[in-house]
């Protein structure tokens, strides 16, 4: 049978919130994969999936923060003093019609301090008044879209919350990440917009901001971040089990001197699908299987691991 192109994002980077300590990346059977980094700075991994069952398995070791920054009163950057890289993010995308809404997002953000607050502001009214309904749309919706039906996944809510932000002339990106405790668990999106100086997580879907994240890929949009890419003949997805849990580890003085960390507090998390376990503080992206089977009908699916597996990795993890 023929063989599918697949596109993958599996390996998160290290950045300010998060520091990738550890990884695996496991093919069964071997082939060759080409890794190449994004104009978004995302890892790709580019492979030929051969007819018949094809397995993928990764692992990754990650320190986190169990803390998230937030800046009220963070100051508006004008269009002029932004970094250059930056620039793009300000602009219409195929997921976020930023022009389409310059007089909804004055109403929203009227009388709000320029800057971070505009942005909160934002948050706050797309989750008073668009519903976050989990698995209500099988495929990304626009801002537009989004904002007609009145409801959306966490990846459609920002969406919306990033064409809103352009529309003030504030850059704001899409991210595709794990956050520990979400429920049910699954792949989860937020943005990030471009305050102060610096990017700044908001999350629609939820009513505080929570620790426990590990981004995955960054993007303008939806179109950009998505963990896997197929291509003719068509490997068909049909399903992904993540589960995710909190693992013990130091705390206090003994934490920041045994530890090289980013900024906030390292939390250690157990991610049973893409993340791994490491001993003392790290999040575990444990075991994402991925199976392709490439006949009459093609199949992608995830299996968690076994529990016997994850209990002899554990002891061997164990502090």
């Amino acid at each position: 049978g023929d063989s599918t192109p697949l596109v993958l994002m599996l390996r998160p980077r290290s950045g300010i919130q998060q520091w990738i300590a550890q990884e695996a990346y496991t093919l069964s059977p071997s082939v060759t994969v080409e890794e190449y980094t994004d104009i978004f700075g995302n890892l790709c991994q580019r492979l030929v999936a051969p007819a018949g069952q094809f397995s993928i398995h990764t692992s990754a070791t990650v320190l986190t923060t169990d803390v998230i920054d937030e800046a009220p009163g963070a100051f508006f950057v004008e269009v002029q003093n932004l970094p250059d890289t930056v620039l793009l993010y300000l602009l219409p995308s195929r997921y976020c019609e930023s022009d389409r809404f310059g007089n909804l997002a004055q109403d929203i953000v009227d009388g709000v301090q320029l800057g971070y607050d505009q942005v909160s502001r934002i948050s706050d009214w797309i989750r008073s008044s668009i519903r976050h309904s989990h698995g209500s749309s099988a495929f990304p919706l626009s801002a537009i879209e989004v904002n007609a039906q009145q409801k959306g996944v966490c990846r459609d809510l920002a969406n919306h919350g990033i064409a809103l932000c352009r529309s003030v002339s504030i850059p704001a990106r899409l991210v595709t990440a794990f956050l520990y405790g979400l429920e049910p668990m699954d792949l989860h999106a937020w943005f990030v917009a471009y305050v102060g100086g610096r990017w700044y997580a908001f999350d629609p879907t939820q009513n505080t901001l929570r620790g426990g994240q590990l981004a995955v890929a960054y993007g303008r949009d939806a179109a950009d971040v998505s963990v896997y890419h197929l291509f003719d003949p068509p490997a068909i997805f049909t399903s992904m089990d993540i589960q995710m849990a909190l693992l013990n580890c130091p705390t206090g003085r003994d934490r920041q001197k045994d530890y090289s960390i980013p900024r906030g507090n390292p939390s250690c998390y157990q991610v049973i699908n893409p993340l791994t376990c490491f001993s003392k503080c790290e999040f575990f992206i444990a075991s994402r299987r991925i199976s392709v089977q490439q006949q009459s009908n093609s199949i992608f699916s995830v299996r968690p691991l076994p529990a016997a597996e994850m209990h002899s990795f554990q002891q061997r993890l164990a502090l």
